[in-house]
């Protein structure tokens, strides 16, 4: 795994070997954030990463430039080894703040005041049609934000109100939100 972009470009981290985690491909991910700089600067930004998993799309956030992210997934080890990463990257400035929990309970009562959230769930995710309505039924959701899903081909957003665009890379699927 390595980071594509940013001050931390070019590093790479190696996840340990108890990971089940299904990292996003250095293909899609550059992808990814090049649509995402095409929409927002990332420089200065509040970034959450759900079901954050390896943390390379945290990694990401953090080496482009965002203030603050917060990586949330329900695995503690995934976690442990998202914050020992960050430290290494940034030891005495910004790191990722790291959240244990089950993702779609989470999202109805959590602060979204994020300026991008990314969701990365397990594509076979009970659920996982819910998760768009789960953070735009939030009321603390910041005006504006910047949503978008990680998923497979069998599902689809395109009739949620609030879908914009898909973009396709391989058998990796992002919908984007407004």
């Amino acid at each position: 795994m390595r980071i594509i972009s940013g001050e931390h470009k070019g590093r790479r981290f190696n996840p340990p070997s108890f990971f089940k985690a299904r990292p996003t491909t250095d293909f899609a991910k550059e992808s990814l954030f090049n649509l995402i700089n095409n929409e927002i600067d990332i420089e200065g930004t509040k970034a959450l990463d759900l079901f954050s998993g390896t943390g390379s799309i945290s990694y990401e956030f953090l080496s482009r430039g965002s203030v603050y992210v917060c990586s949330v997934d329900i695995n503690s080890k995934y976690l442990e080894f998202i914050k020992r990463t960050s430290e290494i990257l940034s030891p005495d400035k910004k790191i990722i703040f790291t959240l244990k929990a089950d993702v779609l309970k989470l999202l109805p009562k959590h602060n979204l005041d994020f300026d991008i959230i990314f969701a990365d769930p397990p594509y076979e995710l009970e659920g996982i049609d819910k998760i768009p309505d789960l953070i735009y039924n939030n009321p603390s959701l910041k005006k504006g934000a910047l949503v978008i899903v990680e998923h497979s081909a069998l599902t689809d957003y395109s009739l949620h109100q609030r879908f914009r665009s898909l973009r396709k890379y391989g058998s990796v699927n992002f919908s984007f939100f407004s």
